[in-house]
């Protein structure tokens, strides 16, 4: 049974970094890309970031990008996202998820639905206050 478990929330004040782990069983962890997703409080799901399986490619959301990086230890069978200069509209619920099942040039022009991913986990949850 494939299993994915997300660590590293925190409560931190804006401009401040966290990183987000996630731990994979249960599945070929190198063989999927792995993406972040987030959820902020009363909105729907927001995808983040995508690696792909051999940790050369990574795309993200015009939202985070050059404030986030995700990367991953296939040995460890770990993905992180590192969050720099953390604003309040970072607040929410992360997940890490795997087995994407729509492209990236669609997922990143909508919101996220839970049938987008095969494999999620519980979820982590930041907080970007003062």
């Amino acid at each position: 049974e494939a299993q994915l478990v997300e660590s590293g929330g925190s409560s931190v004040q804006p401009g401040g970094s966290l990183r987000l782990s996630c731990v994979a069983s249960g599945f070929a962890f190198n063989t999927y890309d792995m993406s972040w997703v987030r959820q902020a409080p009363g909105k729907g799901i927001e995808w983040v970031a995508v690696i792909n399986s051999g940790a050369w490619e990574t795309h993200y959301a015009d939202s985070v990008e050059q404030r986030f990086t995700i990367s991953r230890d296939n040995a460890k069978n770990m993905v992180y996202l590192d969050m720099t200069d953390l604003k309040a509209e970072d607040t929410g619920l992360y997940f890490c998820a795997a087995d994407m099942r729509v492209p990236v040039a669609v997922i990143i022009r909508r919101q996220v639905v839970r049938s987008d991913f095969g494999f999620w986990g519980q979820g982590t949850q930041v907080t970007v206050s003062s």
